[in-house]
């Protein structure tokens, strides 16, 4: 049956078929044909993964997100981040990195990011002469760290999976790996500018316009204080977050800003119901498909085949980054959580890995895969959002992927980037 799955499964990739559709086609055909189970327990199974009280943040998170990416908070986020690096050589450069990180902060999703306050500084960059495709390889590459900064829809999945780490601990330990990829990024920035001379014509701004600048964006940088803040001193679950982070962005997009209708409103409701279908979507069907793998022994028979090796932890987690590097160039994070912590969190546990190191290292591999084709999904959103091709973008990204890649060794081989917060804020499993 696993045979069936798997081969079935790819052939529907092959043929263009949608990633959600993909695993649960494969998963009916592998049940329909085995013979040995009613097709029924694959729909039954497809709920159950849907039936979680904690998944109810995801939808509101992607809501907030739509909600903070419109208009008036993106326009002040940018302002605030580049009154610092903007008049620095390739400073709308440095200006992108800044605000992409600040608005992980108050997002969670990284296709939101891109589209949002990505696409706005991509615009700008070119506006002020950096090539068109490199400023929106330079958005894609940023908007990674979106995932990995709390909040993040993809840590809250990988919760769900796995009970030796919590939403909280895993919010905790993105927060340095976050910034160290942001500043990887910043550094390509500063190297490709020099090389090709993007000057900054920004004149930097009086320390009175300073603190009128950050006075403004105050409220905008709250909701991550909020958010962790909350969650740590226990006032709310990290499911209640998300909808008091939604209350908030209205509060601030329509009151404090002004820069928000009920029509936006409106517009980023429809926005986020779509979005939030087609997580869901994916969510569910690949609970299906794992259910097919786990009952037919998959985990297990790799984890003696591992265990076998003798592997040690480093050569482990290499391996694994070299697995996920590959999964992640075919599919999104989100099934890639669903599918592989199952079968590959237990075998890092009886290694002796920390929970919440190999969670960082799973996560930030699988969301790498969304700036590598072919299925890159930061490269199409940002290549429509700013009217060019997506080849012209990815012929930009290799310098931005060997820094990626250079972060993803640092994360594998210094554990205490991704368990050090965790243990200090207090959150223990």
């Amino acid at each position: 049956m696993a045979e069936i799955l798997i081969i079935a499964f790819f052939i529907l990739l092959i043929l263009g078929v949608p990633v959600a559709f993909s695993l649960a086609i494969a998963a009916f055909a592998a049940v329909g044909l085995s013979g040995r189970y009613p097709t029924v327990v694959v729909v039954k199974e497809m709920f159950t993964g849907l039936d979680s009280f904690p998944l109810l943040a995801v939808p509101f998170f992607i809501l907030a997100a739509e909600i903070m990416s419109s208009g008036a908070i993106s326009r002040m986020l940018l302002r605030f981040a580049s009154q610092f690096v903007g008049h620095f050589r390739g400073g709308l450069g440095y200006a992108n990195v800044l605000t992409a990180t600040l608005f992980a902060g108050i997002s969670g999703s990284a296709l939101a990011a891109a589209a949002g306050p990505g696409a706005m500084m991509a615009k700008m960059m070119e506006r002020s002469g950096y090539s068109k495709s490199y400023a929106g390889a330079l958005t894609v590459s940023v908007s990674v760290v979106d995932p990995i900064i709390p909040p993040s829809i993809t840590m809250i999945i990988y919760a769900l999976q796995d009970r030796n780490v919590s939403v909280g601990s895993l919010f905790m330990a993105g927060i340095l790996p976050g910034i160290l990829i942001s500043g990887a990024m910043a550094g390509v920035n500063w190297w490709i500018s020099r090389k090709r001379n993007y000057r900054s014509e920004d004149i930097r701004p009086s320390a009175r316009e300073m603190l009128l600048n950050t006075a403004k964006a105050l409220p905008a940088l709250l909701l991550i204080v909020l958010i962790i803040g909350g969650i740590r001193g226990g006032i709310f679950t990290p499911t209640e977050a998300s909808v008091i982070a939604v209350f908030y962005a209205i509060i601030v997009s329509m009151v404090v800003y002004r820069g928000f209708s009920l029509h936006d409103l409106w517009a980023a409701f429809l926005r986020s119901a779509i979005m939030s279908v087609a997580v869901l979507m994916i969510l569910a069907a690949a609970r299906a498909f794992a259910w097919v793998l786990i009952i037919e022994g998959v985990p297990q028979a790799m984890a003696d085949a591992v265990i076998a090796m003798n592997l040690s932890p480093i050569a482990f987690l290499l391996m694994v980054n070299l697995l996920l590097l590959i999964f992640g160039m075919f599919m999104d994070p989100l099934p890639g959580v669903m599918i592989l912590v199952p079968i590959l969190a237990p075998i890092a546990y009886g290694l002796g890995i920390a929970p919440d190191h190999f969670a960082i290292v799973m996560i930030v591999n699988l969301t790498f895969g969304l700036m590598t084709p072919p299925v890159g999904g930061l490269i199409f959103v940002v290549a429509t959002a700013t009217k060019q091709r997506p080849s012209a973008i990815i012929r930009e990204l290799p310098p931005f992927f060997l820094a990626a890649i250079i972060c993803l060794l640092i994360l594998t081989f210094v554990p205490g980037l991704s368990t050090w917060l965790p243990g200090l804020t207090g959150f223990n499993h």
